[in-house]
This record gives structure tokens, C-alpha cells and sequence, in this order.
């Protein structure tokens, strides 16, 4: 399989994560891409760097005043006296229509969800490269490919059409849907992460063009807390075209694939000639996070299943995090999808 990693990526080096009013070390680290890539090529994957496609298929899924906000902010949050190393919200609107102020402060309140998203020198730099990263493997797609693994880091399905959230800044899945969109594809994207894609419902909720189908841990005690239930399937034209299958906690290998079935039928009912996997391996049993208990095995097992929709398939990684099993997850996805 093809794959496809930029080293830019690496610039992205955040410190900080508060989590129930404590700080913690942020688990969201570059050498995740170093583990990530150790399994892809144990599952015999062969790595490219992407091409350069410009700030368009960008800006056809985030507003480019928001674009603006994550290419300046960290330079202007800089010059605030006794400001911290890292971009981190402390007030926000409690709407989006809200007044868009003008200090840094304040922008940072509206554009960014949460404290899990800080904005540091090389975040712009490493956002950009891993949505160029995804946009490459949709272009492997587009070009007869029947699968490729996008290693884009950071990661993307927390991301709003104009604000960050969760660990993510450009929404890396729903770019490269949109961009298979407008190369007359129709796209399905299924997110297998732990937590719900609410970035990427939230973009498409309102559309019929594009499906969104979300796997994850029941939100009711679980992050993101306010999307993600199975009531929410989409607005407008979009009513219908969104389904959310919440599980358990705890949730392990066989009802997570009998769940997977639900997803496949709506798949294949919407007519998809092409599906983006939102490949979170933070489902994993023993992830720091505890969500899901999905075994390595059953990762097979589950890549397995996903090739069954015999779809041109582009893999583009969401969470995961540092574990000395997650390379291995990973060789044993991909081994499983490859079978």
C-alpha cells in the first residue's frame, strides 16, 4: 500500500493538556509519527511525501478568517506581556454569532473548543502538511490505487469549519473528502476513532453530498460530551446523511464489528464509490484514554471488515496515543485490511 508522511510534521511539539482542571503532559506528541510509521512498514506499506496542493482544498472546508486566526496567532499571542508558551483559551462565546473581537485573547476564545488544542511555533506549519498529507493519498486514489495510508499528524476530526478542538486544527479527513467530492467521487466517511468526529459532522451536517458515519464511545461521560448521539442525523439537506452508532465503554472486538455492519449498510445504501477511514486507534484496550477495548487482534479483524465494502479506500490517521503497543495496532490493522 501506498503512504504518505511529511517530516514537517514534526514541528507540531505541544506541552500542555488540562484535563479535568489539571495540567498534564499532552499526549498528542510528535514522536507518534516515528511509532506510526515503524507499523505501517511492518505492514509493508512504501511512504512518500505529498504534493503541495495549495491553500484551496483547505479553504473549501475551514473559513478563511479562521485560517488567518491559526497562520498569525501564535506571533501575536507572543507579544502579550506574561502570555503562555502556548496559545490556550480562557474564555469563550456561548454562541457563534457572538461578536468577533479583536484581541488575541479573544480570537483565541472563539477559535479554539477546548485546552486540548495549544498552538505553538510549528502548529501552522505541521497542520498544513498533514491536511497535504491526506490530500496526496485522495490524489492516490483518484489516480486507480485501491487503498493508501495518509500518516497526518496533527490530527483532524475534532476541527470545525472555524474552530480547533480536541488535538486537532485542520480537519485532515473532511478535506480529502471534499476533495475526492469535486473530482466527481461520491465519498463516505467512517470514523473509527474512539471519539466521536464531531468536527466533521459539524462541516458536512448540513450537506447530503457527503456521508458521515461515526463509530465511538458513548459521549454522555465520554469526550467530545456534546455530539455524537445516535438523535443527530444531520439538518437541512443534510438530514439523513449523518449517523452516529455510540457504544459502551468498554465495548470490545465482537460488538464493535456487529456495530460496524450498521455502518457498512447505510455505506452501500448512500451508493459511496469511495470511503475515507477516520482511523483513530485510540479504541484500543489499553489506550490512556480507556474508551473502547478493541484488541490488536480484533484491529485485524476490523480492517478486514472495512476491505470487505471492496471501495477505494484512504486511510487517514486521527488518535492513537503513545503506547508501546501502537505501532503494532497499526501493522495489525493494515495487515488485516490487506488480506
Amino acid at each position: 500500500m501506498k503512504a504518505i508522511l511529511d517530516d514537517r510534521q514534526w514541528a507540531h511539539d505541544p506541552k500542555n493538556f488540562m484535563s479535568s482542571g489539571v495540567a498534564h503532559p499532552n499526549p498528542e506528541q510528535p514522536r507518534r509519527i516515528e511509532v506510526l510509521k515503524e507499523g505501517a512498514i511492518a505492514a509493508g506499506c512504501r511512504f512518500q511525501t505529498p504534493e503541495d496542493h495549495g491553500a484551496g482544498p483547505i479553504a473549501a472546508i475551514h473559513t478563511a478568517e479562521y485560517l488567518v486566526f491559526l497562520r498569525n496567532i501564535y506571533e501575536r499571542w507572543r507579544r502579550i506581556d506574561g502570555a503562555s508558551a502556548e496559545v490556550i483559551p480562557n474564555v469563550h462565546p456561548d454562541r457563534r454569532r457572538a461578536n468577533y473581537p479583536k484581541s488575541a485573547v479573544g480570537q483565541a476564545g472563539y477559535h479554539q473548543a477546548d485546552t486540548a488544542c495549544p498552538i505553538a511555533a510549528g502548529t501552522w506549519e505541521a497542520a498544513y502538511w498533514s491536511a497535504q498529507t491526506a490530500l496526496t493519498g485522495a490524489d492516490v486514489l483518484l489516480a486507480g490505487e485501491k487503498a493508501a495510508y495518509a500518516l497526518s499528524r496533527p490530527p483532524g476530526h475534532h476541527a470545525f469549519s472555524d474552530y480547533a478542538g480536541g488535538f486537532c486544527f485542520l480537519n485532515n479527513s473532511a478535506i480529502a473528502a471534499e476533495h475526492l467530492l469535486r473530482a466527481g467521487k461520491k465519498p463516505a466517511i467512517l470514523d473509527v476513532d474512539v471519539h466521536h468526529g464531531n468536527g466533521t459532522q459539524g462541516i458536512f451536517y448540513e450537506r447530503g453530498d457527503v456521508l458521515t458515519v461515526s463509530l465511538h464511545a458513548d459521549p454522555d461521560r465520554f469526550y467530545p460530551f456534546f455530539w455524537g448521539g445516535s438523535q443527530e442525523r444531520g439538518d437541512g439537506a443534510g438530514q439523513g446523511y449523518n449517523l452516529n452508532l455510540p457504544l459502551p465503554r468498554g465495548t470490545g472486538d465482537d460488538e464493535y464489528l456487529r456495530t460496524l455492519d450498521k455502518a457498512f449498510e447505510r455505506i452501500q445504501a448512500f451508493g459511496a464509490d469511495c470511503v475515507v477511514i477516520a482511523l483513530g486507534l485510540d479504541s484500543y484496550e489499553n489506550d490512556p484514554l480507556q474508551g473502547l477495548s478493541i484488541t490488536t487482534p480484533g484491529f485485524a479483524r476490523l480492517g478486514n471488515a472495512i476491505s470487505t465494502l471492496e471501495l477505494p479506500t484512504l486511510l487517514v490517521q486521527e488518535g492513537g496515543y503513545l503506547s508501546k503497543e501502537l505501532g503494532e495496532n497499526l501493522t495489525s490493522f493494515l495487515t488485516g485490511f490487506e488480506a
